[in-house]
């Protein structure tokens, strides 16, 4: 190699190394930005067995980054009982506290968790700046991944705090007041239109060159897509009111057995952190308690929900192939935690997309019909790491786009997030599809 070329080669890395450095200390800023507003005894609720606490989520990503960034360079750990506490679900790290029980952990304090993410932040730094090639090359994918861990974890705090404050008497608020004006003065009210799109041969899933993606993006592949037509935007609490003023919640036929099944022993009747009162919907939220405006993207619906409300509009969940489809042709825009808004916003009257699809990214995750599965092909990798997604591939759900909770920079059309379809919680809600005939 030329003196030229290696150093051509060297600057290359030299920025590679600044710009990994500099995204995983923005990245850990931001966990800590989200949490500051927060209490010590904020940090240690756990409102039920599917949430965690923030506390155990500030030192679990943690976790992560010492376990699979220092521990194979040879760092040492900051204290051994920290693998114990907060390891999630990794078994070949060993043996790991019950999620239920996070919640009892009251040692180590908060504070002492903020010291152990400085620590390991410093380490991580440090190793990044001082790592030769070849040890930088060998942990720029693991580290990527803990990134987009982090940032995973970023909008679980923000879906398990809500819970928890919404079991809270004196109803406590994450922010004063979201960052945009009420959505009752933004949305475009008119009924949906459907966008048809034609049979054919498409490619899904993530491309081998990709900067990043999750293991379970992969591999690309082809598709055989019927022709279907989707609606232009989310579906809206308007919608939902009228589903709920039919009887929808009453009317089995409009459900799969086990949604009906779920609806009579819990007494359902309106989505999670919502009650219908004289015509109008009663929020829960981020910012505290408010009224929904009709053309706002409705929320926190269940996939039984979901599907049941898909039939009584006249219409289906879409598949996640046909979802794809449509956002690969669209730019990555709109309503992410980023903006500040914590809230689903309803859609504008100027799309900007080629085809006419509206709110494709950010607002509320789109449940589709597509149970979460291997894609052909698909092989889970080697290692502890190959726990992160493929054991996971049974009785859930594929949901689609991102919500106002998910960092703009951790979605793609490609990903694929996935819950049971119990799931409320979650910033959850749907787009209509529909068959088109050949």
């Amino acid at each position: 190699m030329s003196t030229s070329r290696a150093g051509a080669d060297d600057d290359l890395v030299a920025a590679q190394r600044d710009r990994l450095v500099a995204l995983f200390r923005s990245t850990r800023a931001r966990t800590d930005a989200l949490t500051t507003g927060l209490s010590a005894e904020d940090q240690q609720l756990q409102s039920m067995p599917d949430a965690s606490p923030t506390k155990w989520h500030r030192a679990h990503t943690t976790w992560f980054f010492e376990t699979f960034v220092l521990e194979p360079a040879g760092v040492d750990v900051v204290d051994r009982r920290y693998g114990f506490l907060f390891n999630s679900y990794y078994e070949t790290k060993g043996p790991r506290l019950a999620r239920s029980q996070r919640g009892v952990v009251s040692r180590p304090t908060a504070a002492e968790v903020g010291e152990y993410r400085a620590i390991v932040d410093s380490r991580v730094t440090s190793l990044l700046e001082r790592a030769d090639a070849a040890t930088f090359a060998r942990i720029v994918p693991v580290l990527t991944l803990g990134i987009a861990h982090e940032e995973q974890h970023q909008e679980l705090v923000l879906t398990d705090i809500l819970h928890a404050f919404s079991q809270n008497p004196v109803r406590p608020t994450f922010v004063a007041s979201p960052g945009r004006s009420s959505p009752r003065a933004l949305g475009d009210a008119r009924p949906a239109r459907f966008i048809a799109f034609e049979e054919g041969l498409h490619l899904m899933g993530a491309e081998a060159h990709t900067e990043f993606a999750f293991d379970n993006e992969s591999p690309r592949h082809k598709q055989w897509m019927r022709p279907f037509a989707l609606a232009d935007r989310l579906v809206t609490v308007g919608e939902l009111k009228a589903f709920i003023e039919a009887g929808g919640y009453d009317t089995p036929s409009l459900w799969l057995a086990e949604g009906y099944d779920l609806v009579r022993a819990s007494g359902l009747r309106s989505p999670l952190y919502s009650a219908y009162e004289s015509g109008e919907l009663h929020l829960f939220t981020l910012a505290g308690p408010r009224v929904a405006s009709d053309d706002e993207p409705v929320a926190h619906l269940s996939y039984y929900e979901a599907d049941a409300l898909a039939h009584f509009l006249g219409g289906r969940l879409p598949t996640e192939s046909e979802w794809e489809l449509a956002a690969s042709r669209c730019a990555v825009q709109g309503n992410f935690v980023d903006d500040g808004v914590y809230s689903p916003q309803p859609v504008t009257s100027a799309p900007s997309e080629p085809h006419g699809v509206r709110q494709l990214f950010g607002d509320v995750w789109e449940w589709t019909r597509s149970s979460y599965e291997p894609y052909p092909g698909y092989e889970a990798p080697q290692g502890a790491l190959g726990e992160y997604n493929g054991k996971f591939m049974v009785s859930q759900r594929v949901l689609r786009g991102g919500s106002c909770l998910t960092p703009r920079r951790h979605v793609r059309a490609t990903y694929r997030n996935f819950w049971h379809p119990r799931t409320q919680f979650q910033m959850t809600g749907l787009r209509l599809a529909r068959e088109v005939s050949p």
